[in-house]
Formats: structure tokens, sequence, C-alpha cells
């Protein structure tokens, strides 16, 4: 069997099977989008829905809004400059009232609207004037005030006094409803209203809208031409000529200081550009705004439930049809156009036809579908995967596997130049072990897989890739498959890692079989160097690992470790990558088969913090000239430096006795050939 059938013939079904079931039940595709439209259908009942469907209207809104071709009123603001002239708290005296009517009435006012309501007796003579100056040109305000009680709500006209009633003066209801976010946005259906009824006065049509209808706003606060209630007293002086000629006059309160978000007024209101400005819109704005809506029809009303009940099934059905196929990197601009097409579509009929057809329910449910079949196809991916790496899983790397499954068509013999580093460990005195426990073979399985178990973990701990076991052997590298920049270190530190987890389980095995219990020790080599890097093997059977001269040094320093007598050895290259991390000494130096010059080899004493202790710095000092004396032939002055070295260094006791020994065997200071 070749490794390569197993993946073509698990990639080949998987598609197979995905191509079949999409074929032979098309239906089961579009019966789940037509689930997600009818389970979304019903939250555009919700209140809390609606909210989010109106706050995109206020967005919507004011994209490039329809303007009337004239502003339909004037208004004449009762602001911080006029209670500043006029002189006086609020409310203003009667008379005075009285006396704006006539000064706009001479200036050619077509219909003069308070948006005040004179619903309670003041002085008489003030009353009696204003009355006098009342007319049927004028409109006043009144209200519907709305109490809840046990048995319903009760509704409650609040009118003009009767002397102003009986004047011919027209009231208007200047009462509205707000949102459940304090928001205005829908027109009062009043016959009777502000706005209806100063239309009328002007000799224009107003029909009131249909319930729902929403207020297009034309702009923020003071959008409308405004003039102070000072200037509208004497027009002549403060104005120009004609300014309100042939006008509808709106009155009423226009305080700058109390229309921000924050402050409130109670004839203040949240509009749709409170979102761009945070600044409300005051009511008398409002009515004017509202006579526009009803002189030009600009109001747009809400799509009937039933439509965009389609709307959302079309959309989830169109979604469908669209990711039939299965969703790539083409079906993810194809769901993005579509929510373009949605939310462009709801601007246009909003701007265009006055309708207002809420996006969000359309746009969830194209998203939802294209994220469903997203899902389903991510889901079977992950299940094509998994068939790959159970066929794998026994006979490549857990890393290749993987990869393997990402891309099967990585699935060929070859490799990369990589510069790594490579750790051999070999457990100190096995083949003894093992003889010990010739008569009991599952011991001695047991103990080395407790003895593997944190070496490999130690490897695993620093990012390293264990590339195999060979008997009692660990083989790791790092800087492959994955880029590791500090490769050089995370395999010393693995190497460290390694000691201290064989001192750990010698503890736990003397505490559980006593004198008895075998006592390991590692020999660790470490060298850093270019390799070949990739699935070595055959077509039959291959791994991921690593060729070339680098490794074979590594190997070799590895067996080293227990002719010098240490735990650890580094290779030139390792050594120069870490000496700023850790105190090193030199050990030998030896001949690399291959090279003309002779490489140094390393041990770690220490951590780098720990250079500046006396022991550590002396030790430093005394070592290379010890290695001089012995190279140079001067054994006496070596023999010193020795034994001061021994006591500088007690855990390389071992290694300075056989340095001795050799270089004494041998009458002189040769370097060990390789």
């Amino acid at each position: 069997m070749t490794m390569a059938a197993p993946i073509g013939s698990v990639g080949s079904k998987g598609a197979a099977a995905s191509g079949t079931t999409d074929a032979a039940s098309p239906w089961r595709h579009f019966a789940m989008a037509a689930l997600i439209g009818a389970l979304l259908i019903p939250v555009s009942f919700t209140k809390s829905f609606h909210l989010v469907e109106m706050r995109l209207y206020d967005l919507f809104s004011i994209v490039g809004p329809p303007r009337p071709p004239q502003p339909g009123a004037v208004i004449v603001a009762i602001d911080e400059p006029s209670f500043s002239e006029v002189g006086q708290r609020w409310p203003w005296p009667r008379d005075l009232h009285a006396k704006l009517i006539e000064s706009l009435r001479k200036a050619g006012a077509k219909v003069i609207a308070f948006d005040i309501i004179f619903a309670e007796p003041s002085e008489d003579e003030a009353d009696e004037k204003l009355a006098e100056a009342l007319g049927p040109d004028v409109v006043l305000a009144a209200d519907d005030v709305t109490t809840p009680l046990d048995q319903g709500i009760q509704t409650t006209r609040v009118n003009p006094i009767d002397p102003f009633l009986d004047a011919d003066v027209s009231p208007g209801v200047t009462s509205v409803d707000l949102d459940g976010d304090a928001y205005l946005r829908r027109m009062p259906t009043y016959a009777d209203g502000f706005a209806a009824q100063a239309l009328r006065l002007s000799g224009r049509a107003a029909t009131p809208p249909p319930e729902g209808a929403l207020i297009q706003y034309f702009g923020p606060s003071r959008t409308y031409p405004t003039v102070s209630y000072y200037q509208a007293l004497d027009p002549e002086n403060f104005l120009p000529p004609g300014r309100f000629k042939d006008q509808i006059v709106l009155v009423g309160l226009s305080l700058k200081a109390a229309t921000s978000a924050d402050s409130g007024t109670p004839d203040s209101f949240l509009t749709a550009y409170t979102l761009t400005d945070e600044n409300l819109t005051a009511g008398v704005e409002v009515h004017a705004t509202i006579l526009d809506n009803l002189q030009h029809g600009l109001y747009a009303l809400p799509a009937p439930r039933l439509a965009m009940a389609g709307l959302v099934l079309a959309a989830a059905l169109a979604a469908a049809a669209l990711s039939r196929r299965g969703v790539s990197w083409r079906t993810g601009l194809v769901a993005c156009g579509s929510v373009l097409f949605f939310v462009l579509g709801a601007w246009a009929l909003l701007r265009f036809g006055r309708v207002w057809a809420a996006p969000a329910l359309p746009v969830a449910a194209t998203l939802t579908v294209f994220g469903t079949r997203f899902g389903l196809d991510f889901a079977r991916e992950r299940q094509m995967r998994h068939a790959v790496s159970e066929a794998f899983s026994r006979y490549l790397s857990p890393e290749l596997v993987a990869q393997l499954a990402r891309d099967p068509g990585a699935l060929k013999l070859g490799g990369e130049r990589r510069n790594l580093s490579i750790l051999f460990c070999d457990v100190r005195g096995f083949t003894t072990l093992s003889e010990k426990l010739k008569d009991s073979p599952e011991r001695l399985t047991s103990l080395i897989n407790r003895l593997l178990d944190p070496l490999s973990e130690a490897v695993l701990a620093e990012g390293g890739t264990i590339d195999k076991y060979m008997g009692d052997c660990v083989m790791a590298f790092w800087n492959a498959p994955l880029p590791t920049p500090d490769h050089a270190l995370r395999a010393v530190r693995a190497s460290l890692r390694m000691m201290e987890a064989v001192t750990e389980l010698n503890g736990v095995l003397r505490k559980e079989q006593g004198d008895t219990a075998p006592v390991f020790a590692v020999g660790v080599g470490i060298n850093t160097g270019d390799c070949v890097v990739g699935n070595v093997g055959s077509r039959w059977r291959y791994d991921y690992s690593v060729l070339g001269d680098a490794v074979n040094l590594a190997s070799r320093l590895e067996s080293l470790s227990k002719e010098y007598g240490v735990s650890l050895i580094l290779g030139p290259a390792t050594a120069e990558a870490v000496r700023n991390h850790y105190v090193l000494i030199e050990l030998d130096r030896i001949a690399v088969r291959g090279r003309a010059t002779e490489s140094a080899i390393f041990t770690v004493v220490a951590p780098a913090v720990e250079r500046t202790a006396p022991m550590i710095a002396d030790l430093e000092t005394l070592h290379p000239r010890l290695l001089t004396a012995l190279r140079a032939g001067q054994f006496d002055e070596a023999a010193v430096l020795i034994e001061r070295c021994k006591i500088l260094a007690p855990s390389l006791s071992t290694y300075y006795t056989r340095l001795t020994a050799r270089f004494s065997e041998r009458g002189g200071a040769h370097p060990q050939k390789g």
C-alpha cells in the first residue's frame, strides 16, 4: 500500500459524498433556509427589535434626505436673547403676545400659530387684549392628556380658555407620541393637529397621515428660518422687509441652553439628528417639520409586516441558492454583496418610495443562512480531516498529520534547508539496567516509559519537535516545522528541563522502591547548523525528519558527554547563540569530519545572572588558563589549576579528573581525534 493511496481515497470519497448529498437532496438546504427565515420572522413583532428598526430608520433617513422646495414656516423663537430684551420671567404677560400678533399681521403673516397652551386665565386686562388680537388667522395650542386608570386609559382634551376660543381661533393639538427610547419619530394623526390646522388656515390641504407614518427630518436643530421673539415685535427695525409676507409663522420656546441630550427640556425632543450632533430639537421646530411632511407627503410609511415576512423568507432562500455549492471566498463576496443589496435597497426605497423596509431581518436571514452553510461545510471538512488524521496518525508525526490534513497535496517526498538546533538525549546505564531486568521486561518497559514521558514533555514545553525514539534515546530538533528564532536557547532550556525531570523521577522512584530503585542519568548533546528537514523515507514509509552533518555532530556530542563526565555538551554554534544567557566553559577541542580546524565543545555551568558570583567569576578566569597549560604540556601548573577548579565547580569534578588522566596518559596536551 502506498502512502498516497489513503489520502486520495479519503479525499475522493469525502468530495463524492458531499456532492452526492447536495445533488440528491437540495431540498434540505432550502428547507434549512426556510426554517431560519420562519424563526426570524417572529422577532420583528418584539418591542426591542422594533427599536432596533427605528434606530436604523434614524440612520437611513438622514443620508441624503428629501427636502421641501422651501421651508413651509418661519419660526419665532422664544429664546435667550428675547428673555434678555423683554426683561421678564416666563410666562410673559399675554398682552405682549397680543402685540406680537398685531406686529406679525402688519408684516403680512398669513397664519400665526402659538405652540403655547393658554389653558388658565391670567390677568384680566392682559387676557382681554390677547382675545381682542386673536382672529381666524391664529392657531392656539391644545393638548390631549392621557391618564391611566384601573378600568383603562382616559384621554382629556386641554383647550385654550373660552374667551380665546370665542375669538374664532383654531385650536391645534400639539401632542406627540414618543417611541420606547424617547425619540420622536411618529407623525401625529390628529385631524385637528397643530401643523394640520396651520396648513388649513393657509388654504392648503392637510390630510392626516396613515397610522404609523414616520417623520422625515430635514436637518438638526435650527434648520428652519428662525427669528427671535423680540425681533418679531419690531420687524421694521430688526428684520429685512417682507420677512413674514404670506408666511406661516410658528411661535414657541427654543432655548439653546436646554437643548442638549443630557439636560433635556419639556418642549424639546430627541430626533434622528440627535445621533449626529447630540442636540435636541425644539418642539416648535418639530411642528414646522411635521407641517412640511404633511404639505409635501415626505413622511415614510413602514412596510407591512406581511411584506417584511415575505422579504425575510425570500432573503433566506436567495442566500440558500447562492450558497448551495458550498462556501468559499467567492461566496463570502456574494454574502457581502447581498448585505449591501439589502442596505442600499432599503435606503433607495425610503428615499424615492417613502417606504421604510428595515434591512435588519433580511440581512440577519442572509448572514445566518451563509453562516449555517459555512458551519456545515466546516464540520464536514473537519470530519474529512479527522479521517485523514486517523489514517496516518500511526505512521506520521502529529505535526505532519496536521499539515497533511490542511493540505493533502503536501504528501510527497522532499525537504528544505534550514538552520536547526538538534538535541540527542541518551539514558546512562540503560544496558546494565536491561540486563538486570531481563526477566522482568514489563518492569523495564514501565521504567523507560516513565522516563521518556518527562523527557518528551521537556522538549514539547520548549516548542521542540520530537523526531524519534531510539530505544532509550530521544532525538528532537527546533526551528521546524514552525520557525523559532531562538531555537538554540530553547534547545538548551529543554536539556536543563530534562535533567531536572530525571532528578525528580529518581526521587519518586526512591520513595516507591527504596534502595533497590534504579538511579537514572542522562547525557545530552546539542548542535546547531544547517540541515535538510522534510519528509524522509521511501514511497512506502517515511517520516518528518532531519539530515545533515549537524545532526551527526549532535549525536557524537551526546556520546562524548559520558567520556567527559558531564551531562550536557554544546556544539560551537549553539554555544555562541546562548553565551549571553548562560555561563559556559570550553571542555575541549575536537576534530570534525570535513573540517581542517578543530571545533571547541562547551558545557553549561550556570545561568548568566550568576556570572558575577565570586566562584563563577574565578572559574571563568582559571579554566581557560588550565586548558592553555595542559595544551602547552605545563602539567605542574595544570595540576594546581585543576584542584582549584574542582573546588570552584564540584559538579565538574568528574570532568577534571578525567581530563587529568587523559592528558597524563598521552603525555601531553593533544586534542581528541574524531
